[in-house]
């Protein structure tokens, strides 16, 4: 994941991100399920790794992803949908 382009890391934050809602959906129906809760399980820790590499080499997502103790740079960056891929 490590070695991944931004744009091929983008698309598996976001497909992983859907994955994780409908797997929620699931289990609102289904809450014995622990094959699907295994499934969240897993969805839910890609999805962490995955924005825990983009964050550390492209710059935060969200404001949540701001880091820096020393100043405030959430405007500093180009917005992440404003990221250009250098596959």
């Amino acid at each position: 994941m490590e070695n991944m382009c931004k744009e091929d890391l983008m698309k598996l934050i976001q497909n992983t991100n859907f994955a994780i809602i409908e797997m929620a959906l699931y289990l609102d129906t289904h809450p014995d399920s622990s094959c699907a809760l295994d499934t969240y399980h897993d969805y839910h820790k890609t999805l962490k790794k995955a924005v825990e590499v983009y964050e550390k080499s492209f710059g935060p997502l969200t404001i949540y992803g701001v880091y820096n103790e020393n100043f405030w740079s959430w405007g500093d960056e180009p917005w992440p949908w404003q990221k250009e891929c250098d596959c």
